[in-house]
């Protein structure tokens, strides 16, 4: 957990976590239409869920790093713009138009005139002092995207368990449904914790929306 709090905040880790248990909980739910009492089932299941999950893990490990990738593009194209700048006026307007995409054109209304002006001008000579970057990727980086891997993929030992110890493959599957609808509703609480929304609201939106996008994944095929 350490290491996925290094590299990860809060709401990444748990839109990691919410992403895994709806992949696996889809994978169960849809295997257990057909799931049929025998000596291997049990272990098919676990190995088919732990497969599924490892797959979707690496993607989603991949997915983060395009998504790095677009991060840091995307400043360096604003660092390159002030650097690139004719003058101080077409500088301040490149960092105007960043910090009103990073603030929000609402947050820098409520300056006054002279604030705007300070704050800018203050972004301005960072951005000069900055150096350009031809990396896309830094080390950081790269260990954030196993971190995220890493949680898709450890969400998959909590729907595991029950197929280690309970025999009847039916009944280890749907103890196994059960826990993972349970983490939603954790994962909900704690979402609606980190975003300052009511926990017991946030817990079962999550729960619900989960359950109905696993419903949509499985009608769909998926």
């Amino acid at each position: 957990m350490r290491f996925t709090q290094r590299y990860l905040d809060p709401i990444d880790r748990l839109n990691e976590i919410l992403f895994g248990l709806i992949m696996v909980l889809t994978f169960t739910l849809a295997a257990g239409l057909t799931v049929e009492d025998g000596p291997d089932a049990g272990r098919e299941l676990l190995v088919a869920a732990i497969g599924c999950n490892l797959a979707w893990g690496i993607i989603d490990g991949a997915m983060y790093l395009m998504g790095r990738i677009l991060d840091h593009s995307r400043r360096q194209r604003a660092i390159r713009a002030v650097h690139a700048a004719a003058d101080e006026p077409e500088q301040l307007a490149a960092v105007r138009e960043r910090l009103d995409d990073v603030l929000g054109g609402t947050v820098t209304a409520q300056a006054t005139d002279a604030e705007r002006t300070g704050l800018t001008r203050f972004v301005r000579d960072l951005a000069l002092r900055a150096s350009i970057e031809d990396t896309p990727l830094h080390r950081e980086d790269l260990f954030g995207a196993l971190a995220s891997a890493w949680l898709v993929i450890a969400t998959t030992l909590p729907a595991a368990l029950p197929f280690l110890f309970i025999d009847a493959p039916w009944v280890a599957l749907r103890v196994s449904n059960t826990i993972l609808v349970g983490l939603l509703f954790v994962i909900g609480w704690q979402w609606g914790k980190h975003s300052y929304v009511n926990r017991w609201l946030a817990g079962t939106i999550f729960l619900v929306i989960g359950l109905a996008l696993v419903v949509t994944a499985i009608a769909l095929g998926g």
